[in-house]
């Protein structure tokens, strides 16, 4: 795959906290989240784009607490009874 370097700004004292523990691949991830988030990119695009696949990028984001799903329970019931529908 091939790379390319950005250059980021952010608060002095902020920076032992990016560069300590969190890998690379990690900080990627992180990156590309917003755009997840606000439906630019799918997680399957946004896996390919880091070169895994869909299912390792959900476990990434899921060490970390981001869920997969982000839906309240009665949307989740809307989208099962949708399903059944359609059945």
């Amino acid at each position: 795959m091939s790379m390319a370097s950005i250059e980021i700004k952010i608060p002095a004292l902020a920076k032992d906290y990016v560069l300590d523990d969190t890998t690379e691949e990690m900080r990627n991830a992180l990156l590309l989240y917003p755009s997840i988030a606000n439906d630019t990119i799918s997680h399957g695009r946004a896996a390919e784009l880091l070169g895994m696949n869909k299912m390792e990028l959900i476990r990434l984001y899921s060490m970390i607490g981001i869920p997969y799903l982000d839906m309240t329970d009665e949307e989740l019931e809307e989208e099962i009874q949708t399903v059944k529908r359609t059945s």
